[in-house]
């Protein structure tokens, strides 16, 4: 290396060291009494023309009077670079002059550092606008966040799940935030890596940048976007320093307002790409371990950056640079909207209702820049807004959308995938929109089936909302609104081992109360003709049936001809950890199995699972049709919901997260006398409130709690008779820093009760 170094460039090195570098090698070489940074690139022609390229721009940029870059410097024959033969391999290489100071990751980062760090990049901007080259406005550059598209190939080559699937998403908030707006931003040519190794520093202020290597033609805020993203990546509050940085840049090279909008989703893709680029030098096996280096601090910004609602940080951006907030309507002009076109008996959910405007995961975002964590819906079974599942209503929706008087392939491969999570006797299954549809067409089914119109019923259930479940929810029926119990219904107490009268969840309650039931049957005056239950009976509070319940109940349901349903609409599909189906915890197979909400992640879907007897009945009869049921959107959507949890191992999650999140809301019980009971299973859990050392119900602590919990950005429920039971049913992908987080706030406010009652 230092004959090649005498011969080329005229130097006598008395030292050569191997610095690190991502796609060349890097020497740093040193003289009596200088320093220089020899670079050397496997030889292609595309390589060449970039490099000289390079060496234009910090040639112009010196000719400008732009300071502390690295200059090239020529050969013997006055080139700025040269073709060498190094190891039996043809190399480009050059030399360029070396920068004293610190790297921006080896110094203590201050206010005054980032706003040096703004005004240096903003200065550096200005001049690179007036350089031109083809070659680099040709170049298509995978680290170019305009081409992040280029990394979408390597999305595979990320190891985890729930990783791969944060990374997707951004993608697709990419192509539905940045795309539309492309012909709006400004273009120039940009250093394009002002990462936290290639920014020097001293007395604290940044005092050169190097490795022009990346230089692009791209969106001007784009400089920005990266510099942001790894000056802030390892920032517990990234907004706040992102703000110093922007602001200082804009004072000296103004940011338009379009790019403010954008630049959230921009430093976003940047941190994809970042971990793209990672996890497909790792597949390679003896990757370049400068490829690995930024990407711990890359990941944990990705799951913070999810954290933060976009409007928050578009803004913190606008406020940085001076423009106004953007305000939406107050939440009461919405609410008043509603109202003049809605009726009143659709409720909102909290004291203070919430103006949504997007979801991610585990995450909501409401309209004024807040973030809240939901605890509480179950509909998103898979998280808000996957990007598997809306990709693939998207990609069905371009392509067909008909109905099952058609034949296609999506009905078939989601009948086969759902049938194959039950047992064999489930062998025939119906699409309609709704869990409540599905009802109806249940009950309809077991009727036709059974021959008998009498129904039984358990206490505080609910089916949905047409009126043949309205007349089987006791929930609806025996409120004081409703209808009242039709004559076709027989009700059975609820299998409630807290209020019940049989307490002992050993199984002995659980047979105690199917022997209540059985003499309700026995003294019926005629069969029962269907049975329908949940498992964990929602409305009534989240009450788990006794154990054994139905094993002791469905043998004498069936002994009359009557045909077992079970609701599986809030429980099913792995939300219980340990069972995929709620079912499976009373040791039974139902008859038929009602499914509905959860299945299509929102999307309106329900199903009737049965077996081959009952749909044979029901074939004797007028010919189904759904016009929407089990269409190929539908089934295209509802078949990525189960790969999903497959593939990022949901019914895992849900078991060791809920039995985490259970563990802490139990060790909350042991502690506070308000709390009565704590049941459940998975994801799916309620948390008795009571007035203290009684089980009489709080209801109004449970209010307090559930509107507190809103205010502090966390999402939870209350149910039950008394509607003072806290119930918590958050999509699968709710984490144990997320169930530690709920619980913690919900002892604070506690906490905070038990101190006013002192007082």
């Amino acid at each position: 290396m230092k004959r090649i170094l005498h011969e080329q460039f005229g130097i006598n090195a008395i030292k050569v060291e191997r610095l690190s570098g991502l796609d060349n090698a890097n020497y740093l070489v040193e003289t009596l009494t200088e320093k220089y940074i020899f670079k050397t690139y496997p030889y292609f022609q595309d390589a060449l023309s970039l490099v000289d390229a390079e060496n234009n721009a910090l040639l112009f940029l010196q000719n400008e009077g732009q300071r502390n870059i690295q200059i090239p410097i020529p050969s013997k024959n006055q080139s700025y670079t040269a073709l060498v033969n190094i190891d039996g391999q043809e190399c480009i290489c050059r030399m360029l002059s070396y920068l004293e100071g610190k790297f921006l990751v080896e110094v203590p980062h201050s206010k005054k550092l980032f706003q040096s760090f703004g005004k240096f990049l903003a200065q550096l901007d200005l001049k690179l606008q007036q350089f031109t080259d083809f070659r680099i406005t040709a170049r298509k550059l995978k680290w170019d966040i305009q081409y992040l598209s280029l990394s979408k190939k390597h999305l595979d080559n990320i190891p985890k799940n729930k990783d791969r699937s944060i990374v997707h998403y951004y993608f697709k908030q990419y192509d539905e935030n940045v795309l539309p707006f492309i012909p709006e931003l400004r273009t120039a040519i940009i250093h394009n890596d002002a990462n936290e190794w290639n920014v020097l520093v001293a007395q604290e202020e940044v005092s050169g940048i190097i490795d022009f290597g990346d230089m692009s033609h791209t969106f001007l805020i784009n400089e920005l976007a990266i510099a942001i993203t790894y000056a802030c990546y390892d920032k517990e509050n990234p907004l706040e320093w992102a703000s110093i940085l922007l602001k200082s840049y804009h004072e000296t090279l103004p940011v338009q307002e379009i790019e403010l909008e954008v630049l959230y989703y921009l430093i976003a893709a940047r941190l994809c790409i970042s971990v793209c680029i990672s996890a497909n030098s790792r597949a390679k096996k003896g990757g370049n371990e400068y490829a690995f280096v930024s990407e711990k601090n890359a990941w944990q910004m990705l799951y913070r950056w999810l954290a933060i609602n976009p409007s928050a940080a578009e803004n913190c951006f606008r406020e940085a640079a001076g423009f106004p907030a953007k305000n939406p309507p107050p939440v009461e002009k919405i609410i008043g909207k509603r109202n003049k076109h809605m009726s009143s008996v659709l409720s909102v959910s909290y004291d203070k209702p919430i103006y949504m405007k997007g979801a991610a995961f585990q995450y909501m975002y409401d309209a004024y820049g807040n973030t809240f964590l939901d605890a509480y819906n179950n509909i998103p079974h898979v998280g808000h807004s996957h990007p598997k599942v809306v990709e693939a209503g998207q990609r069905q929706m371009a392509k067909l959308n008909t109905n099952t008087r058609y034949l296609y392939d999506s009905l078939n491969e989601y009948a086969e995938k759902l049938l194959s999570k039950f047992p064999d006797s489930l062998n025939k299954v119906y699409f309609v929109n709704s869990g409540s549809a599905a009802t109806d067409l249940a009950l309809r089914m077991a009727n036709g089936h059974s021959g008998n119109e009498k129904i039984m019923v358990l206490e505080h259930g609910y089916h949905g909302n047409t009126r043949a479940a309205i007349d089987v929810s006791y929930y609806k029926f025996n409120n004081s609104k409703g209808s009242g119990k039709k004559e076709h219904i027989l009700v059975a107490p609820i299998p409630d081992t807290y209020r019940g009268k049989y307490t002992k969840d050993d199984g002995s309650a659980g047979k105690s109360y199917a022997e209540e039931a059985i003499e309700l049957i026995e003294n019926s005056d005629t069969p029962i003709g269907t049975f329908i239950s949940e498992t964990i009976i929602g409305c009534g509070g989240q009450v788990p049936l006794g154990k054994g319940y139905l094993k002791h109940l469905y043998p004498a349901i069936r002994k009359q001809g009557g045909v077992c349903i079970i609701d599986e609409v809030q429980t099913g599909f792995g939300r219980m950890g340990h069972y995929y189906w709620a079912y499976e915890a009373q040791e039974v197979v139902p008859d038929m199995v009602i499914l509905g909400k959860p299945m299509a992640n929102g999307h309106p879907m329900g199903a009737v699972v049965c077996t081959s007897e009952i749909s044979a009945s029901f074939e004797k009869g007028v010919e189904f049709f759904s016009s929407f049921g089990g269409n190929p959107v539908s089934c295209a959507i509802a078949l990525s919901v189960l790969e999903v949890i497959e593939e990022e191992n949901l019914q895992d999650n849900a078991k060791i997260v809920g039995d985490y999140y259970k563990s802490l809301l139990q060790a909350l019980q042991n502690k506070y006398p308000c709390i009565g009971d704590v049941r459940g299973s998975g994801l799916y859990l309620g948390v008795e409130i009571v007035k203290d050392y009684s089980m009489d119900p709080d209801t109004g602590l449970a209010h307090c709690i559930k509107n507190e919990l809103r205010n502090r950005h966390i999402l939870i429920s209350t149910d039950g008779p008394y509607d003072s039971v806290l119930k918590t049913k958050p999509p699968l992908q709710f984490s144990k820093e997320d169930a530690s987080k709920t619980v913690e706030q919900i002892e604070d406010i506690l906490k905070s009760h038990y101190k006013i009652k002192e007082v």
